[in-house]
């Protein structure tokens, strides 16, 4: 059996309407089974008595009495080798689970996304400045039709002057979320792993990654250009932007379906060894009717993200500002984008802390909800117990 939660044959998952290799309750013994399993004389039978009635009651779960189990009608404890407990999971406990990843495993976790994020800021500090083109300069007294074509203009360049630094932003995410994924992983057994190992592991699965994040870019871009395009045919009249700003709002509510359809294909292709497109069928079936708690995770999730970023961004731009005091102005001037190198360098260290912070957080939340779902709809959970060597799980069967 391997370490990771990629174990399961998905073509033999529930989710494909099949339960084989799921361990299922024995059948009862009936009349037809085999005799002298029991005395022919056995004692009458007792009555049961309310403990009230002997001016007891029962000892409370897990506090000093008997422990928390069938015999006072509780569940009992599930097994915990690593950072979550194995069986379906709440949101907090996703989200704690990421954050105990990074700090049980700091050094293989910070190692990467630090290095990454390093090398994928002085790419950016260095396009920024010198390779982007000067942003297109709008009147703000144009109208009409010179308004709009200014508009559209100033539109194509800043698209432009973002794609760098979108395309590094993308490639640093991939590279952290493979290698992130894997420590992840095996934190979920409760076993550690290093940097090498980790990229050994991943190394093999970044080109089909690579893919999966195009596909589902240019499927995004396509779906904005259809929404755009009967507008964008009527010209710049008030019916124009009127449709093409309907069918923006339409688009964006496509796409924000698709992504949280899809959202899940990421560590399917991971631990699961799986191609693009099954990998997206995967995704697609484990969200399947929880599409909302889906959605809710990563949107609490981002948002922690934002705030975090808040936190460390505000005080280094206002260092950034106060040592280049042209800064501020060339910030703010969009006609220019010739920033200082103070205030390069020093926003792009705050840029650093913010990835290293933020992409072991956001990649252990993706791959915790999959392993919840794939607990929720594939007892997942058992296989996870048994590769972890927990005591009452046969690991010889398997």
């Amino acid at each position: 059996m391997n370490d990771s939660p990629g174990w399961a044959s998905p073509g033999s998952a529930p989710s494909d309407d099949q339960e084989a290799g799921i361990p299922k309750p024995s059948s009862p013994v009936d009349e037809g089974g085999p005799a002298g399993q029991w005395s022919p004389a056995q004692p009458p039978p007792g009555r049961w008595t309310p403990p009230a009635a002997h001016g007891t009651t029962p000892p409370a779960p897990g506090r000093g009495g008997t422990p928390p189990g069938p015999g006072w009608g509780g569940a009992p404890m599930a097994a915990k080798p690593g950072v979550i407990p194995l069986r379906p999971l709440s949101v907090g406990e996703i989200l704690d689970g990421a954050v105990s990843t990074m700090r049980a495993h700091w050094r293989t976790v910070l190692g990467v996304s630090l290095t990454v994020s390093v090398f994928a800021e002085i790419v950016v500090i260095l396009v920024q400045r010198y390779l982007l083109p000067e942003p297109t300069s709008v009147d703000p007294n144009a109208e009409g039709a010179e308004a709009l074509r200014q508009a559209t203009d100033s539109a194509a360049s800043q698209l432009l002057t973002s794609a760098p630094g979108t395309l590094i932003a993308m490639i640093a995410t991939l590279v952290t979320t493979s290698v992130l994924t894997v420590v992840i992983s095996r934190s979920v057994l409760g076993r550690g792993v290093t940097l090498s190992e980790a990229w050994a592991e991943a190394r093999p699965r970044l080109l089909p990654l690579l893919g999966l994040t195009l596909l589902l870019s240019l499927m995004s871009a396509a779906i904005m250009a259809v929404g755009l395009f009967p507008g964008l045919l009527l010209g710049g009249g008030a019916g124009g932007i009127a449709l093409a700003f309907v069918g923006l709002v339409a688009a964006c509510g496509v796409v924000l379906w698709l992504m949280i359809r899809f959202t899940l294909a990421a560590p399917a292709l991971m631990l699961e060894r799986q191609p693009v497109l099954t990998a997206l069928r995967r995704s697609a079936k484990l969200v399947k009717g929880s599409w909302w708690r889906t959605f809710g995770i990563l949107a609490l999730t981002y948002l922690l993200v934002i705030i975090v970023s808040l936190i460390v961004a505000v005080p280094f731009g206002i260092i950034a500002v106060t040592v280049d005091s042209d800064g501020l102005s060339e910030f703010l001037n969009s006609s220019s984008s010739d920033f200082g190198w103070p205030f390069l360098v020093i926003t792009g260290i705050g840029e650093v802390i913010i990835s290293t912070l933020t992409y072991p957080f956001t990649a252990g939340v993706m791959a915790l909800l999959y392993v919840d779902q794939r607990i929720r709809r594939e007892a997942l959970d058992l296989d996870l117990a048994r590769a972890a060597g927990v005591p009452g799980y046969d690991t010889a069967g398997n």
